[in-house]
C-alpha cells in the first residue's frame, strides 16, 4: 500500500508524458511560462477540452479523454485568469492536431500561464480580410495596418476574420510574422480564400489553414469575454457557387453543448467571414443559429468578406426573436479593395473600398456585464478619421439650391443623426441615401478619362453605400468662400470635420 501511495505521488509530480493520440491528453499550470511542463508544475482541473463537435473537461490529474470522431483538431478552451503558451511562430499554444495525425511531440500537454491580473475591460483589435497575394501585398499590409500600431495600441488580443491571404497558403508564415509582431495573442477564422485550391470535398478544404494557423473552430475566454471562431464557409468542389455561408452539424453541436456553460453576464462574440446577410448564407442555418443566440443575454457577430463595411441589427422582421436586436458588425477590409487603386508618396496603394470607406481595422472595446462598443480606424490616419466629405468647390450664387454635400460616416448605421451647418449657422440634420460616395466616383471617371494605368489595378466601381448622408448646400448667401461642417456622435463621442465651397454672381 505504502509503495503504491509514493508510486502515485511521483507520478503526479513527474511531467506529463505526451502520446500519440491527441484525443487523450493533459492540461498543467505553467508556473515559469516556458510552455514546457516542468516537474512541480501542478495539473489544471476543470479545464474545457473540445474537438470541435465535443467537449470535456480535465479531473484532478489534469488529464482529459475525448470520444473518437473525424475531427481534425483537439484544443483547450483558454480560460479567463489564464493565457496560453506561445508557439514557436507566435501564435497560441491552444491546438493539437488529432488521432492519427499527430506524433507524440506534437500531442505534448496543453500549457497555461497563470494570469490572476486579467483585466475585465479591454480592447481587442480586429481585422478582416488582409487578402495577400504576394509578397508586394504582405509588405503593403505590413507597412500600411502592422507598423503603425506596433508599439503604439492598447489592445490585449488580436483576431484576423478571413481570408488572410488571397488563394496562397505559402503566405501564412509572414502574415503570422506580422501581426504576431504586435505582442498580443492572435486568433484567426478562415474564409474562402483561405481554402485549398483543387481540394475535392469541405472536409479536407481547410488543411493548409489547419496546419499553420489551427482548428476552425474554438474559443477563447477572458474575464467578460468569450470569443467563439468558426469556418462559416462550406465548400462545394465542383459546383456553383463554388461554396455557401452556413454552419456544419458538428459546429452546431459544438454551439448547443458549449454556449449554456457561459456566465450570462460575459460577451459573446461569434466570429465569421461570411456575414449572416450575404446572399449566399444559408437560410435555415442562419435561423438555426439564431434560436442558439436567442438565449445569450449579450450576443455581437463580427464577420469580414464583403470589402465594405456595415452594421446590421438583426430585428423580429429578419427572424431574430431575442429581447434586443442582434448585431453584426461587418467590418472593413485591411486590404481595402484588394490594394488597388493610385499609390501614394510611400507607394501604398490607395485601396478604399466599393461603398468609399478607406481601409483599415475595427476595435472591439469590452466592459464587465456584456457591455462594448466597436470602432473603425483608417489606415495610417488620425483616430478621429471618421467623416469623409465631397462637396462642389464652386456654385452660382442664387442657383437652385440642387447640389450637395456628402458625409460618408464609415461606422455609420441606419437611423444615425448626422448633422451639417454652414458659416457657424444653425444645425440642421443630414438626410441618409443609398447612393455611391461622389468621392470614389470621381476616381473612376479618372480611371476611364486616363490614357494610361493610373495603378496597377483600378480603384472598385463604386456602389451604394450604407452609410453616406446627403444636404443641399445653400447658393443664397454671400458672394464668395462659405465653410460647411459635419458632425456626428459615435459611441458618446462627436467626431466633426469641415469642407469649403465657393458661391460666384455669374450672369446667363
Amino acid at each position: 500500500m505504502r509503495q503504491t501511495l509514493l508510486t502515485g505521488l511521483l507520478l503526479a509530480c513527474a511531467p506529463f508524458a505526451a502520446t500519440a493520440s491527441c484525443v487523450e491528453g493533459a492540461v498543467f499550470n505553467d508556473a515559469n511560462g516556458n510552455g514546457v511542463h516542468d516537474a512541480g508544475e501542478k495539473p489544471l482541473s476543470g479545464i474545457k477540452v473540445s474537438d470541435g463537435e465535443h467537449i470535456v473537461v480535465t479531473g484532478n490529474d489534469g488529464r482529459y479523454q475525448l470520444p473518437a470522431s473525424a475531427q481534425l483538431n483537439i484544443f483547450v478552451i483558454k480560460p479567463a485568469g489564464y493565457g496560453a503558451a506561445v508557439r514557436s511562430d507566435g501564435l497560441p499554444d491552444i491546438w493539437r492536431p488529432s488521432a492519427g495525425e499527430g506524433s507524440a511531440a506534437q500531442c505534448r500537454p496543453f500549457a497555461l500561464v497563470p494570469q490572476p491580473d486579467a483585466p475585465s475591460t479591454f480592447q481587442t483589435l480586429v481585422m478582416a480580410d488582409s487578402q495577400t497575394s504576394n509578397a508586394l501585398d504582405v509588405s503593403y499590409f505590413e507597412r500600411d495596418i502592422i507598423a503603425p500600431l506596433r508599439g503604439k495600441h492598447q489592445a490585449r488580443l488580436g483576431m484576423t476574420l478571413g481570408d488572410i491571404t488571397n488563394d496562397d497558403p505559402s503566405l501564412y508564415p509572414a502574415l503570422t510574422k506580422a501581426v504576431t509582431s504586435l505582442g498580443v495573442p492572435w486568433l484567426h477564422v478562415p474564409g474562402n480564400h483561405d481554402m485549398d485550391i483543387g481540394a475535392q470535398s469541405d472536409a479536407t478544404s481547410l488543411a493548409s489553414y489547419h496546419r499553420y494557423l489551427g482548428p476552425d473552430t474554438y474559443a477563447w475566454e477572458e474575464p467578460s469575454m468569450v470569443f467563439i471562431g468558426m469556418d462559416d464557409i462550406i465548400a462545394q468542389p465542383g459546383q456553383k457557387p463554388a461554396y455557401v455561408g452556413g454552419l456544419r452539424e458538428d459546429q452546431f453541436a459544438f454551439l448547443e453543448r458549449y454556449l449554456p456553460t457561459i456566465a450570462k453576464d460575459k460577451l459573446v462574440v461569434l466570429g465569421f467571414h461570411i456575414p449572416l446577410f450575404d446572399h449566399v448564407y444559408r437560410a435555415e442555418d442562419r435561423a438555426r443559429l439564431f434560436a442558439l443566440l436567442e438565449k445569450v443575454e449579450h450576443p455581437l457577430i463580427l464577420s469580414g468578406h464583403t470589402h465594405n463595411q456595415s452594421q446590421k441589427f438583426w430585428a423580429a422582421e429578419q427572424g431574430w426573436k431575442g429581447a434586443r436586436p442582434l448585431h453584426e458588425y461587418n467590418v472593413g477590409a485591411a486590404c481595402g479593395a484588394f490594394w488597388s487603386g493610385v499609390k501614394d508618396a510611400q507607394g501604398i496603394p490607395d485601396t478604399t473600398m466599393a461603398d468609399g470607406t478607406p481601409n483599415g481595422y475595427g476595435l472591439l472595446n469590452v466592459q464587465p456585464q456584456g457591455r462594448y462598443s466597436v470602432e473603425y480606424r483608417v489606415a495610417r490616419a488620425a483616430p478621429d478619421q471618421q467623416i469623409a466629405l465631397h462637396a462642389p468647390k464652386v456654385l452660382r450664387q442664387g442657383a437652385y439650391p440642387a447640389w450637395g454635400v456628402y458625409a460618408n460616416v464609415f461606422m455609420g448605421y441606419d437611423g444615425l443623426p448626422v448633422e451639417f451647418r454652414v458659416d457657424g449657422g444653425e444645425w440642421e440634420p443630414m438626410k441618409q441615401v443609398r447612393q455611391p460616395d461622389p468621392r470614389l466616383l470621381m476616381e473612376n471617371i479618372a480611371d476611364d478619362m486616363a490614357n494610361n494605368l493610373r495603378g496597377y489595378d483600378r480603384s472598385p466601381e463604386a456602389v451604394p453605400s450604407t452609410h453616406l448622408w446627403r444636404a443641399a448646400l445653400p447658393t443664397k448667401l454671400a458672394e464668395g468662400e462659405h465653410t460647411v461642417e459635419v458632425r456626428t456622435t459615435l459611441n458618446g463621442r462627436q467626431f466633426s470635420t469641415q469642407t469649403r465651397y465657393r458661391l460666384q454672381s455669374a450672369m446667363p
